[in-house]
């Protein structure tokens, strides 16, 4: 099963970085291969937790493909869990980590696990896909400096 994860300590704080991260529906502005995204559902749990419910349209050249996912906001623990729910995939996992550095700046995990349900599809969007991937930490720090000012 494809997985990529990586750390990178950016000159931002946590409480940024995870409400950038959190704010979903402006993923198409600036996220490789997210061609939208519709947040159908959000709930405040009792814990402080928020759960949305998300659809997001990811595409390449003709290929587009559209999964939903829950995404839980954990801003107490500085964790945003993604859980795949249905579409391409048979398995789709992804975590962000937010930890304050002492310099005010923060170090962001980002973890990812999938696997598209058929193999074809896998053979055909895996390689992309993993490029993808491998550029979503820094669309995200591009998208904070853009934000938030470059340090």
């Amino acid at each position: 099963m494809p997985t990529f994860q990586t750390s990178r300590r950016v000159q931002h704080s946590a409480d940024d970085m995870f409400d950038l991260v959190a704010d979903v529906e402006k993923y198409p502005r600036f996220v490789p291969l997210c061609q939208s995204l519709k947040v159908r559902g959000r709930r405040e749990m009792d814990d402080g937790r928020v759960v949305l419910i998300s659809d997001m349209t990811v595409a390449y050249k003709l290929f587009s493909e559209t999964f939903a996912s829950r995404v839980t906001l954990d801003r107490e623990a500085r964790r945003i869990t993604v859980e795949y729910l249905e579409g391409p995939f048979r398995h789709l996992e992804n975590n962000w980590d937010f930890k304050p550095l002492d310099d005010g700046t923060c170090e962001v995990g980002f973890f990812i696990t999938y696997e598209f349900r058929s193999r074809t599809l896998g053979s055909l969007m895996g390689a992309m896909f993993d490029r993808a991937f491998r550029k979503f930490a820094s669309a995200f720090e591009e998208r904070a400096d853009e934000i938030y000012g470059a340090v």
